[in-house]
């Protein structure tokens, strides 16, 4: 086996824990949320950031600010996403993690409008954002941490308003084959295509997870497209694709690297349908102790203490 394979391999491990988002996305939620109870000591330096961020309730009445790098970061100054609106509807409400940067918030209003005019959908079911102060979350997402981040479900909203239950319960579709291969052609449509196609043509997102099958569709019909640049393969993403906003002007925060350049339809696309890398053997990947207050920028002990 050459390096250049046990360095994918080992990426492919590492890419499957930082991206388990794709399951959590699709645990169900609760109709009786408990609070979580008092930390012990919460000022220790040893307390994981996860469990400071995982108890703000209310977003920091501070500027607003998307501080840090999407997977290491905060939000000062987020805004929730009202939990209905004209094309959209928030899913998983007692996770509280439909707030973002007013960028976000703004873009998600403009978007869903022209998701549903070029679909026909009659709107969006909208997935995890940002906790209210951002940061690590309890569960689930490695990034979504600044405001930025938000995730679309690969289901259609219904023509109605969904009950509370049915919006901790209802799943969203697998649009991708048992085999990983492929989409399935039972529910992959142009719909699909319309709803990624119009996130991606936004020049305020920056990049769009999806899964690689997903990818594969998109490249046999729009294959040389301008916008394909932004849409990305990524592990998990079969239920839900993920669109990440450009840092906004004057911000603290950093952008990810540029995309590559071209349409990603090309042999880096076969990458991802290797069988090591669609089955990795081996036991799980490495794991690391849990971010501590220590690991964000400075700024962010501003945010958790802001009242």
């Amino acid at each position: 086996m050459t390096d250049w394979t046990l360095r994918a391999l080992r990426a492919a491990l590492l890419g499957l824990a930082a991206f388990a988002g794709g399951a959590y996305a699709q645990d169900k939620g609760t109709l009786d949320p408990k609070p979580l109870p008092p930390l012990a000591n919460p000022s220790s330096p040893g307390t994981p950031a996860r469990e400071l961020f995982g108890r703000a309730e209310e977003g920091a009445p501070l500027r607003p600010d998307p501080i840090g790098f999407y997977s290491r970061g905060c939000l000062a100054g987020g805004e929730p996403l009202p939990i209905n609106g004209p094309h959209w509807q928030v899913m998983r409400l007692s996770r509280n993690r439909n707030w973002g940067h007013p960028n976000l918030i703004a873009f998600l209003k403009q978007y869903t409008a022209k998701a549903a005019k070029e679909s026909g959908w009659p709107g969006l079911l909208i997935g995890d954002m940002s906790q209210p102060r951002g940061g690590p979350m309890l569960s689930g997402h490695a990034s979504h941490q600044i405001g930025l981040d938000a995730d679309i479900w690969l289901a259609p909203m219904p023509n109605r308003e969904l009950t509370r239950e049915e919006r901790e319960d209802m799943m969203s579709t697998d649009v991708v084959r048992d085999d990983r291969l492929d989409v399935r052609p039972d529910v992959w449509s142009d719909g699909h295509v319309a709803v990624i196609r119009a996130a991606a043509m936004d020049p305020g997102v920056q990049r769009i997870f999806v899964n690689a099958a997903i990818k594969r569709a998109l490249c046999r019909v729009a294959q040389g497209e301008s916008w394909m640049r932004k849409v990305r393969p990524m592990w998990g993403h079969n239920y839900h694709f993920h669109i990440r906003l450009f840092c906004p002007n004057g911000s603290n925060c950093r952008d990810q690297d540029p995309t590559p350049a071209g349409d990603g339809c090309d042999a880096s696309l076969a990458w991802w349908f290797r069988d090591e890398i669609i089955h990795p053997k081996g036991g799980p990947s490495k794991s690391w102790p849990p971010m501590t207050m220590a690991g964000l920028p400075a700024a962010c002990r501003e945010v958790l203490r802001a009242k």
